[in-house]
C-alpha cells in the first residue's frame, strides 16, 4: 500500500489509538495527535490485507445499491419526488431555457431550437440540471415549512438553516445551533423529511443520542422509528441522487 496515495491520515485529539475507516470514497487512518509517522506506516502495512478486504466489501455493497434516479431524462422517465416515482413529460416550445412544472407529473418545457444544436446526451444533461434546480427549491420550501411548524410549537429555534449536498448525512446541528439538511430529502416521503427536521431541532436541546434525546424526538414525532427505518432501508439508494 502506497503511503500518500492510497489513504489519508487524520490526526485527532480524541483518538486513543490508530484505527482505519474505509468508505466508498477513501481510506482514512485516524490516529492520536502525536503518533510518529513510522508507526502509522507500520500500522497500515500490518492491516493491508484487512483494508483490501474491507474495500472489496464496500465496493460490492455500492454495486448492489439500486439508484432511484432514471437512466436518462427523456420522455417517460420516472423521477423520484416525495417518496413516489412521477413520470416526466418533455415538450418543446419557443422558450429560451428549460422550465419545470409539476402537477401530478413532471413537465419539462424545453427550447425547441435545442433539438438542432444539442446532442441527445447534452439535452439529457440540461433537463437533469433543471430538475435538480427545481427539486432543490422545493426542498428549501419544505424545510422552511417544517422549521416554522416546530419552532413555533416547541421553541426550538436554530440560528440558521442551510440545505446542501451531503454524501453521508441527512442532517446535522452545529454547536451554535446551525442546522444543515441534505436537499435529497425532497426525494423521500414528506413524513421522513419532517422527521429529519425534528431530529436536528431536538439536538438544540439534547446534544447527543441519549435516551432523553429520543424521548424528545418521540414527543414531537411519535412514529419516528418508522421514518428511521425507511431511511435505513432506502437511504443508500437516495444518497446516489439524480
Amino acid at each position: 500500500m502506497q503511503v500518500k496515495e492510497d489513504y489519508k491520515v487524520r490526526r485527532s485529539a480524541r483518538a486513543k489509538r490508530a484505527r482505519i475507516v474505509v468508505s466508498a470514497e477513501k481510506v482514512e487512518i485516524v490516529v492520536p495527535l502525536r503518533m510518529p509517522e513510522k508507526y502509522i506506516q507500520q500500522f497500515v502495512q500490518d492491516k493491508q490485507a484487512w483494508v483490501e478486504s474491507a474495500k472489496n466489501k464496500v465496493q460490492q455493497y455500492v454495486e448492489s445499491i439500486e439508484s432511484f434516479a432514471p437512466a436518462s431524462y427523456q420522455q417517460g422517465a420516472m423521477i423520484p419526488f416525495q417518496g413516489e416515482q412521477s413520470v416526466l413529460h418533455v415538450k418543446f416550445s419557443s422558450r429560451h431555457q428549460v422550465k419545470i412544472d409539476f402537477v401530478d407529473c413532471f413537465v419539462a418545457d424545453v427550447p425547441e431550437r435545442w433539438q438542432e444544436i444539442l446532442t441527445g446526451v447534452e439535452l439529457n444533461v440540461r433537463i437533469r440540471q433543471a430538475l435538480i434546480e427545481w427539486l432543490g427549491k422545493m426542498a428549501a420550501c419544505q424545510a422552511t415549512k417544517y422549521m416554522d411548524k416546530y419552532t413555533l410549537l416547541y421553541q426550538l429555534e436554530p440560528r440558521s438553516v442551510t440545505l446542501k449536498v451531503q454524501k453521508s448525512r441527512w442532517g446535522s446541528c452545529g454547536i451554535h445551533d446551525d442546522i444543515y439538511l441534505n436537499w435529497l430529502l425532497i426525494l423521500a416521503p414528506g413524513a421522513v423529511f419532517e422527521y429529519v427536521v425534528v431530529h436536528e431541532l431536538c439536538h438544540i436541546q439534547q446534544r447527543n443520542h441519549s435516551a432523553a434525546f429520543w424521548a424528545l424526538v418521540a414527543q414531537h414525532c411519535p412514529d419516528y422509528q418508522q421514518h428511521r427505518a425507511w431511511l435505513k432501508r432506502h437511504g443508500a439508494s437516495l444518497m446516489l441522487g439524480l
